[in-house]
């Protein structure tokens, strides 16, 4: 019998849902190789901090999370238990500063690159033993991989490990589907799915390349087969994530690869809604737009990161498209959907802007009549072609303008969901408390969107029964079931509904573990930020 004790693991996760996937994939390593995952990063032995490198706040919040580990520290001669032995780095700012990060930061124990997840127990072992685990030395990850996509695929995950791409899939001789590296660290009827990884467009501001690495798509029968898992672990709705989700499947030899998945994810059995996000406008091909917006299951949602709208900004951001060109593409999009939903991020004081540009973005979205917008101002991140840029403009006037198309926004975007008033949307309902059920409609990416509450029937009558184990004094609404409402109000972007049907009902999943979720976002720690886009 070993003797050995159970070594635990907290994790904390900051950043966007790609980082969160990639989170759950350390969780299953970490399963796997024998440590326990606990909630409290105050239980730990050791607590691994998965740290976003997306802007400097974003790198703030993850260095703050860092130390507010090490302050959880068991002081000298305090018993087994009393507080962390250890504290990793691992995510994207330890890819990205790797040793330079280590060296400015002592209170981490170790600074661990993509390459060492595949052996991340190892990792922690090593450093509770008081071992001094190298850190990590930056590479740009686009050099490590071949420049032809469809050469790619043979040395992902051999050479180069490629997070949130771990496993699952179909056996060869066509059997049940092999459970995927991963485990969930959080509980709810929403789940992200990471389809792809890396990105091979240049834009002038983004970093994201040089340590997330090039293209690669995941394999269809590993998407499908983590699918299926995630139903069975109660997912009702898949969010599907990456860099670039337009790019899926040229890398695979399959410029209409995505087209092909996307009703088969639909059709998993137990999932009633399919979003995906982080769509390129130049690479939305119209038979991709067609299949986005007309196959049933799909959320009737468009996630298009735009960026600006004036041809000029867009040309110094080496990216392509402009006001006109993106306002055809939405009409196309409700042509075929009327009433969808669409989302969209946008910098301002890129180099070079003038009042001129901010004008031409105004009146963009003005007419675009976006449901969500994700606005920030521009700030130079090292390594990229925009920080030898000419005509820089002052952070005060950087901040001017964010304010600026900001307070705009958000009357637009108010306005936009006043006019859904008298409409019926289906929400996947998250939470049911006394009389209300919150959840996010079909054009609202949930922890991005503004979400909806539902006014539910009155309880049921005394010495009545629910028609379902579990309700909560509202007979038939559970979280998980996909309901429809008829909106009457509005606050700011959220919706308020009146309840009409039960649309699909949550089912009981046969295996769902029994044991809560482990995982903490960083609000554990420190305030957690919003929705961010790439």
């Amino acid at each position: 019998m070993s003797t050995q004790v159970p070594r635990r693991v907290a994790l904390i996760t900051l950043g966007c849902s790609r980082n969160e996937v990639d989170s759950e994939e350390l969780a299953g390593r970490l399963a796997a190789q024998g440590w326990e995952l606990v909630a409290e990063a105050a239980d730990a032995d050791a607590v691994l901090v998965n740290t976003c490198g997306f802007v400097d706040a974003a790198k703030k919040d993850s260095i703050d999370a860092l130390l507010a580990a090490d302050g959880l520290r068991a002081g000298d001669g305090e018993a087994a238990g009393a507080g962390p032995r250890a504290v990793v780095a691992v995510g994207c700012l330890a890819e990205r500063y790797g040793n330079e990060l280590a060296a400015s930061l002592p209170e981490a124990d170790a600074v661990l690159g993509f390459d060492a997840y595949p052996s991340i127990g190892a990792h922690l072992d090593a450093v509770l033993g008081g071992a001094i685990v190298p850190a990590h030395t930056p590479r740009d990850r686009r050099t490590l991989l071949p420049i032809t996509p469809v050469e790619r695929s043979a040395s992902a995950n051999i050479d180069v490990h490629v997070p949130g791409h771990a496993g699952a899939g179909r056996p060869a001789d066509g059997g049940a589907a092999r459970v995927p590296g991963r485990r969930r660290l959080t509980a709810g009827p929403v789940a992200a799915l990471k389809i792809s990884s890396g990105c091979d467009r240049r834009c002038a501001f983004c970093a994201i390349p040089s340590f997330r690495g090039s293209h690669v798509s995941r394999p269809v029968d590993d998407v499908l087969a983590e699918a299926e898992w995630l139903a069975g672990e109660g997912a009702r709705e898949l969010v599907l994530v990456s860099e670039n989700s337009t790019s899926y499947g040229k890398d695979l030899g399959d410029l209409r690869a995505l087209e092909k998945l996307l009703p088969q994810l639909a059709a998993v059995p137990g999932i009633v809604r399919v979003r995906t996000v982080y769509l390129q406008p130049a690479e939305l091909r119209p038979s991709l737009l067609e299949v986005l917006l007309t196959t049933p299951g799909l959320a009737p949602y468009l996630d298009l990161s735009f960026q600006h709208a004036s041809p000029a900004v867009l040309r110094r951001m080496r990216r392509f498209g402009g006001s006109e060109h993106f306002l055809d593409l939405l009409d196309r999009g409700r042509h075929l959907l009327p009433g969808l939903g669409a989302r969209s991020n946008v910098i301002v004081g890129f180099p070079g802007e003038t009042e001129a540009d901010v004008d031409i973005l105004a009146d963009f979205l003005e007419a675009a009549e976006l449901d969500a917008v994700g606005v920030f101002g521009y700030s130079d991140e090292e390594g990229t072609e925009a920080v030898a840029l000419p005509g820089k403009i002052a952070e005060e006037e950087i901040e001017r303008r964010r304010v600026q198309i900001t307070d705009l926004v958000e009357q637009l975007t108010a306005a936009r969901a006043q006019e859904r008033i008298g409409s019926r949307v289906q929400v996947l309902v998250e939470e049911v408390t006394d009389g209300l059920a919150a959840g996010c409609a079909g054009h609202q990416q949930p922890d991005a969107d503004g979400s909806c509450v539902v006014r539910l029937p009155g309880p049921v009558a005394a010495g009545e029964s629910s028609d379902r184990p579990g309700s909560v004094g509202v007979p038939g609404v559970e979280v998980g079931d996909l309901i429809e409402a008829r909106v009457v109000a509005t606050e700011g972007v959220d919706l308020v509904a009146e309840f009409t049907a039960v649309l699909d009902r949550a089912r009981p999943q046969a295996g769902r573990p029994s044991s809560p979720p482990v995982g903490a976002r960083a609000s554990v720690l420190v305030g957690r930020r919003g929705a961010e886009g790439t």
